[in-house]
């Protein structure tokens, strides 16, 4: 389960979508996911869906790959969606003892599901298509206005890019110690929830302390190769806006004029 986390991984290909400048493709990502919080009918969803997997299609990464990435939120998804139905009050459905289910609470766990999923496949879709070192210089520059006001954008999107690039890497450690620890009698499998949960407490320890060895060492390298962050710091490829960036750019405004009059009239 835990190599099937696809956040923070990058697909390699030559699609449209992965040749569009990362600006765009982070303007898009977080407008994407601001509609989904708009959204409140089917309607909405739907084309969010579509539009969505146009994008899939566009960018050639396969679908398998992506939906490979839901396997480790099924429990937060189950749980969101058990959450909703039973705890939202209105017009009963069905009832037993102190647990009920109304159609206000069925309606808001349906649209709860789906947003968590479209959320996470959306936000994959931007560091899959994305290199980690364009996603740093997208950030960096949209966030250049604020540091007539002192905000450190560099250091920023430095961090925010490391973070995502580390998840990859962090899973593939806590896979490593957890076959390590199971070659030599651990038990990660058997039991109730909460023993599953204390079971893993021991891995906490070793991956702790390989997370910091990795940040020493891509630490060390930074300062091997004399970077230095700030406003300073030369690009060997300047991003510019291409007649693809506007055109989606351009895709990205209709479809946000397309929600809005649906959200107004239904």
């Amino acid at each position: 389960m835990i190599r099937d986390i696809t956040l923070g991984q990058y697909f390699p290909g030559d699609s449209v979508i992965h040749r569009l400048d990362p600006r765009v493709k982070i303007i898009a990502t977080l407008m994407f996911i601001i509609e989904l919080f708009i959204v409140d009918n089917f309607i909405g969803f739907a084309i969010a869906a579509i539009c969505l997997g146009l994008v899939i299609a566009v960018s050639k990464v396969p679908l398998s790959f992506i939906l490979r990435g839901l396997k480790p939120i099924l429990i937060i998804l189950m749980f969101t969606f058990a959450l909703n139905i039973f705890m939202v009050d209105g017009r009963i459905l069905w009832q037993w003892g102190f647990l009920k289910i109304t159609a206000e609470g069925l309606r808001l766990a349906v649209f709860m599901a789906i947003r968590l999923v479209l959320l996470l496949m959306g936000s994959s879709m931007l560091t899959l298509c994305t290199r980690p070192l364009s996603l740093t210089d997208g950030i960096e520059r949209l966030l250049a206005p604020l540091k007539k006001i002192g905000v450190p954008a560099h250091e920023i999107a430095m961090m925010m890019t490391i973070a995502l690039r580390f998840i990859p890497t962090l899973l593939e450690e806590t896979d490593k110690i957890m076959k390590a620890q199971q070659a030599r009698g651990a038990d990660f499998e058997t039991g109730n929830l909460i023993q599953k949960a204390k079971a893993l407490i021991p891995i906490l320890v070793p991956l702790f302390v390989s997370a910091f060895r990795i940040a020493q060492d891509l630490a060390m390298a930074m300062e091997a190769r004399c970077y230095r962050g700030g406003d300073n710091r030369t690009r060997m490829h300047e991003m510019k806006l291409k007649g693809r960036d506007y055109v989606a750019v351009l895709l990205l405004i209709v479809f946000l004029a397309v929600i809005i009059i649906e959200t107004r009239l239904f």
